[in-house]
């Protein structure tokens, strides 16, 4: 199949040169999906989509533009080709933009593990949820099934170039969440689990994900407010990722080509604590966003943010590495009716030394925070405000639920004085163990 990819990828390189591109690259996917949703012990939603589908950037000189199409047919390659080439030709120069060089393209790659079983049918995904959401409701206190759903998928790509790159891998996926609500009326309460995963033999159980749910869920019942403070605060494992994507917004290259980022003038400078690590890991087996190439052809690598607290790369695709005179990093991704960006793939803030019951022991009045609500920090500034909900921390011990409080501070000083604990787990393209941070603002009733 991913052959047959290729030669359609190289057949739109053909026909836009044959209209006039000066250079050009083709980008053909081939995804399958199926998601079955669960309520009250019934199939609330079944969606199933099978395309393939051609995206196509080409170039007049400095000039480009890019189009996409499902009609993969003679007719509807040559139809996208002259279209984009005519595009071009009307669209304004960009002296960043072009393809890489052919001494830039990768000729061989690592393939890291990413294609696991083929998709599961609906029958499967349904009882897998329906089991998810059994196991929530039978937790004690668990008022109402909030849903429960399960995802299989299979993605075939293939990226073609006029600079002779050409490469294909294929990527499957398998997720399966539950959530419970408990509580009446107004008082409701409402949390999930979740676990998502390459292979099925990672996924976690049914069973597990649905009692998670109910337990986290059950212990949110009648939160309570608490008056203004600074205090210590903990942020749980799943929502301390959070913190590292604002670290990731601040050094992409995008933002840093514009200034735009408060982090602009800090390469080679500390900006983490000297106990802090952080990489990004594309050829991570089993890693969610792992590939051996990126959207523009660059082979992956291992890519060092963060040493010992010292920021030490910018995240670059071609173009934003060409506006600051440096190479890339090979981290452009795009979509197909769109021009490449920076993108990071695997991100992992390295694990401490407490674990995260010696961390709330250590904590005489705190807060734990294991929900948060809005868009984030002003990363041009650097100012950080979110609403949030968790556990107040009272003489070592979590107390009782929170909510309805604003965590605000400065993302500088928060990554300065940031503790991560010992308790990673991969959950995703961006993975943080439970972090401490010192000093943060709470606003409450």
């Amino acid at each position: 199949m991913t052959k047959d990819l290729l030669a359609l990828a190289h057949t739109a390189l053909a026909r836009a040169r044959h209209f006039g591109a000066s250079a050009a690259d083709a980008l053909v996917v081939d995804g399958r999906s199926l998601e079955v949703a669960v309520r009250d012990g019934a199939i609330e939603n079944l969606e199933q989509s099978e395309a393939i589908e051609v995206g196509l950037r080409v170039f007049v000189g400095q000039a480009s533009a890019a189009i996409a199409t499902s009609k993969i047919d003679a007719a509807g390659i040559d139809r996208i080709a002259e279209q984009a080439v005519a595009m071009a030709k009307a669209a304004p120069p960009d002296p960043y933009a072009g393809i890489a060089n052919p001494n830039q393209i990768a000729h061989d790659w690592a393939m890291p593990d990413i294609a696991g079983e083929t998709l599961l049918d609906a029958a499967q995904l349904r009882d897998m949820a329906l089991a998810a959401e059994k196991s929530a409701l039978a937790v004690k206190g668990v008022s109402k099934s909030g849903g429960a759903g399960a995802s299989s998928s299979d993605r075939s790509v293939a990226l073609a170039a006029s600079n002779g790159f050409s490469g294909t891998y294929q990527r499957t996926g398998l997720s399966l969440s539950a959530t419970a609500i408990a509580g009446d009326g107004t008082a409701m309460e409402r949390d999930y689990d979740y676990s998502s995963v390459i292979h099925r033999e990672d996924l976690r159980s049914a069973e597990d994900i649905g009692s998670e749910a109910g337990r986290r869920v059950v212990r949110r019942v009648n939160p309570r407010k608490v008056k203004s403070q600074a205090v210590p605060v903990i942020y749980d494992s799943r929502i301390a990722s959070s913190l590292v994507g604002h670290f990731l917004s601040a050094i992409m290259g995008s933002a840093i080509a514009r200034g735009t980022s408060f982090l602009r003038e800090k390469l080679g400078e500390q900006v983490f604590g000297e106990n802090i690590h952080i990489i990004d890991d594309p050829l991570r087996p089993r890693g969610l966003a792992s590939k051996p190439f990126d959207a523009e052809g660059i082979a992956t690598k291992v890519l060092p943010l963060i040493e010992a607290g010292v920021l030490k790369s910018w995240i670059l695709d071609l173009g934003s590495a060409r506006q600051l005179g440096l190479q890339t990093t090979g981290h452009a991704a795009r979509g197909l009716a769109g021009p490449p960006g920076p993108s990071s793939s695997n991100v992992i803030l390295s694990p401490g030394s407490l674990s995260l019951d010696d961390m709330i022991k250590s904590i005489g009045t705190g807060f734990y925070v294991t929900e948060l609500i809005g868009h984030g920090p002003n990363i041009v500034t650097g100012d950080y405000s979110r609403g949030a909900s968790g556990f107040w921390i009272e003489n070592g011990e979590v107390s009782y639920p929170v909510s309805e409080v604003t965590l605000a501070g400065k993302l500088a000083d928060m990554f300065r004085n940031l503790e991560p604990a010992n308790d990673l787990v991969y959950r995703g393209s961006i993975n943080a163990p439970s972090c401490r941070l010192e000093g943060m603002t709470l606003g409450g009733r």
